[in-house]
């Protein structure tokens, strides 16, 4: 008789996909091997400069909330304490000057983005990841974060990446810049179009840097910044609902059989175009119309889709370009392999505990499911 294997449920699927993505950077960079080890698919020689700190602070983005919350299940808590203990070696690893992976934090323009992304997985887990370091290798991440200064982010989602890290510096206590803030702050809201969407600087973008990058950080800048003038206080409600409202398209675009429109550029950060829906439903923020399990049940459709599509990993399990397997003829000439773990955005709501309501409710259909099924299905309606 032939024995069958229960599928696995969604949250051992989650952290089993998360895990086998961010193992093979986070090993290697806490053995101090990531340069010698990760092979880099690239177009343009010149992203071999960035892509060891691309593929670090892209990975441990998503991880953030997770490595800070304790699990209930007491195996998810060793592993949660392993990769604890592996993102510290690495943050020591990439920020020591005498590190072989010491990484690029002052040279070209590319180190402002990643280091944002650092920045923001600090402030994601700072028990974690900040006061559990040694007082040196917190001198040295603070020290990567203030050269990025040298350089202007462009005018673009950018001005973002620069705002992300005075926030950092901010809530460590260290000398920070309200002023590019402030700044990133008042012209996204003149880039604000309507219907809780952004353009991506002057012109508006039909892609996915609004859940790569823009609501993302503006709500976690917004949530730590708030308190320090009265207008930006008042500019956090209405930061959080258009938020909201991104969120429920997002939820909306994900099709019965958990594919999404493939628009615009960067595609091949894959899932992590869904890192806005991940975030409300961490926050408990999604509409009321939403069950957060309908969230779970389609995010899950779309990473089971693309993580098991043939040609996503190489032979040694490392990220390779593409959407739907190995495709890298989509890449744009500023993609190489560490920047492909942007992917791994869509994994936050694993930082909620295991008896949450995104994890525990029972599976339930996403909108798309509902409305192609013929199944009644909640009247869409603008911000």
């Amino acid at each position: 008789m032939n024995k069958t294997t229960a599928p696995l449920d969604d949250r051992t699927y989650w952290l089993r996909t998360m895990v086998r993505i961010a193992d093979p950077v986070l090993v290697a960079l806490a053995d101090r091997k990531l340069r010698a080890t990760m092979p880099v698919e690239c177009k343009k020689e010149e992203q071999l400069n960035y892509t060891h700190l691309e593929a670090f602070a892209r990975t441990v983005v998503g991880l953030a909330p997770w490595l800070e919350n304790p699990a209930q299940d007491e195996e998810e808590e060793q592993l949660r304490l392993h990769y604890g203990e592996l993102v510290r070696a690495g943050l020591d690893a990439a920020t020591d000057p005498a590190s072989p992976d010491f990484m690029n934090f002052g040279e070209g323009m590319q180190p402002i983005v990643d280091t944002a992304f650092l920045a923001h997985t600090v402030l994601r887990a700072p028990q974690t990841l900040w006061h559990s370091l040694e007082p040196r290798v917190q001198r040295n991440i603070v020290s990567a974060m203030k050269a990025t200064r040298s350089r202007k982010p462009v005018f673009s989602n950018w001005l973002l990446f620069a705002a992300m890290t005075e926030t950092a510096l901010f809530k460590l206590g260290e000398e920070w810049d309200p002023m590019r803030v402030d700044f990133a702050l008042k012209q996204h809201e003149q880039w604000y179009l309507g219907d809780g969407l952004y353009s991506d600087g002057p012109h508006y973008h039909a892609d996915y840097y609004n859940s790569f990058v823009i609501q993302p950080m503006l709500v976690d800048i917004i949530e730590h910044v708030s308190g320090q003038y009265e207008d930006w206080a008042q500019l956090r409600e209405s930061i959080l609902a258009r938020s909201q409202r991104y969120a429920a398209v997002l939820e909306r675009s994900i099709s019965p059989e958990g594919t999404f429109p493939v628009t615009g550029r960067s595609l091949a950060y894959r899932f992590g175009a869904f890192q806005t829906l991940s975030q409300t439903a961490l926050r408990h923020e999604l509409p009321s119309e939403i069950d957060p399990a309908q969230v779970r049940c389609a995010l899950s459709a779309v990473i089971r889709r693309l993580i098991e599509a043939p040609g996503t990993f190489d032979e040694n399990g490392w990220l390779q370009i593409g959407l739907s397997g190995h495709q890298p003829q989509i890449g744009e000439s500023y993609i190489s392999t560490g920047s492909l773990y942007l992917c791994s955005a869509v994994f936050l709501p694993l930082g909620l505990p295991a008896a949450d309501a995104f994890w525990s409710h029972a599976a339930a259909p996403w909108t798309s499911q509902k409305a192609w099924s013929g199944q009644d299905f909640n009247i869409d309606k603008a911000l």
